[in-house]
């Protein structure tokens, strides 16, 4: 399934994945959930320190929205809900890990570790 908001006004298939990855918080909430696989708002809130309620809300409905995140909804009381990677964010993930390896290499200054 293609996921994206703006079809026909791409240029080339990086601008495409740089307007669904745009916005403060996306790649590291795509980081949060890659790490653990599931996560709950609170969990996400507690490892991202800065980003307010609001914008974490916004930005994992625009990754639900473009098919990267799943949220699943629990009908329970006290509510919970539980946010995970679909596969598409999965490959997103695998496509930003050279990213990070470059960033910390020539930002940080750290040999990345070789998995």
């Amino acid at each position: 399934m293609p996921v994206g908001r703006r079809p026909g006004s791409y240029v080339c298939g990086t601008d495409a994945a740089m307007d669904i990855i745009d916005g403060k918080w996306k790649v590291s909430i795509l980081w949060a959930l890659g790490e653990e696989g599931v996560r709950r708002f609170g969990e996400l809130r507690r490892l991202l320190p800065g980003v307010t309620e609001k914008v974490l809300a916004a930005q994992l409905r625009e990754l639900e929205a473009d098919g990267i995140v799943h949220r699943e909804d629990y009908a329970e009381v006290p509510p919970r809900v539980e946010y995970s990677l679909t596969e598409i964010g999965h490959q997103l993930n695998e496509a930003l890990a050279p990213l990070g390896v470059w960033g910390k290499r020539h930002v940080l200054g750290v040999e990345p570790a070789v998995r």
